[in-house]
């Protein structure tokens, strides 16, 4: 079943003294792919700026704007409308082998090879050998958004956007970016070729037409069995219709909403906003 969604993601930045100047990237509009088509997206920032966009080297667009006139606020406002469908699952399903081929490994490397968020670690690499043990690829990876799902308390406040997979399971708690981090420590230690995505969740599965309802900036992940699909281990479900993807890349350094450097001296505050829609 498809939906069409409408998302506004607004951010807004205070300064204490006046910025002279700031560069800033937005990966605000939702990717148009087999599951998703956006039919409507704009990013608006108060001060008004000129902006232009580009594409990404994983695929993700980018609006990319500068301001150049003192100012203690920004606000940038992401719209969309888009129709989204759930994934059917892994088109292909290939073996353990296969995905092991040289092939494989040399086309996926950056999704393989660990970053910051993703590090190797021991003990996390023999939890995803028994995860692995005996099942098929496709089969392991929803063993393993099942296994942090299990292993993970869902806590605000318990890590920040700099903590990595393993600080996170060592704490036994986190947020959608802590999950999607950690499993993807687990596929990659399986050798399955898995990627960061960020977007949207609608909080409703049975969401009324029209009404508009606080929205969440959420995380997953995908995983590449002889397609790519997604998992959700937050939430322990395949990805549906409520989720609206945005940026992929290895992990969230590369799929920040916002990100940016400014010129001045005075400290930011920090306010976000993300109401959802179910159109139709």
């Amino acid at each position: 079943m498809s939906w069409r969604l409408r998302v506004v993601h607004t951010t807004g930045y205070g300064y204490d003294v006046p910025v002279v100047g700031s560069f800033n990237e937005a990966r605000l509009t939702p990717r148009a792919d087999g599951r998703q088509n956006v039919i409507m997206n704009r990013v608006e920032t108060v001060p008004s700026t000129r902006s232009y966009r580009y594409v990404d080297y994983w695929g993700t667009a980018v609006t990319s704007f500068d301001l150049h006139a003192p100012h203690t606020e920004l606000e940038v406002t992401g719209s969309s409308v888009v129709e989204t469908e759930p994934f059917a699952g892994p088109s292909e399903e290939l073996s353990f082998d296969e995905l092991r081929s040289d092939a494989v490994v040399d086309r996926y490397d950056e999704l393989l090879t660990p970053t910051g968020y993703v590090p190797r670690d021991r003990r996390l690499a023999t939890v995803a050998r028994q995860l692995a043990r005996g099942v098929p690829p496709a089969k392991a990876v929803v063993r393993a958004a099942e296994w942090v799902h299990r292993e993970m308390d869902y806590a605000l406040g318990s890590t920040s956007v700099h903590t990595s997979a393993p600080q996170a399971f060592a704490e036994r708690r986190g947020v959608c970016q802590d999950y999607a981090h950690l499993t993807l420590v687990l596929l990659r230690s399986m050798g399955i070729p898995s990627r960061y995505v960020s977007g949207y969740l609608h909080p409703m599965p049975l969401a009324p037409i029209d009404q508009t309802v606080a929205g969440q900036s959420h995380a997953w992940i995908e995983a590449w069995t002889g397609g790519w699909w997604g998992y959700d281990p937050t939430n322990n479900i395949a990805v549906t219709e409520q989720h609206v993807s945005v940026g992929v890349g290895r992990d969230y350094a590369d799929v920040p909403p916002l990100k940016g450097i400014f010129s001045g001296d005075g400290t930011t505050a920090l306010e976000v906003l993300v109401e959802v829609t179910r159109l139709a």
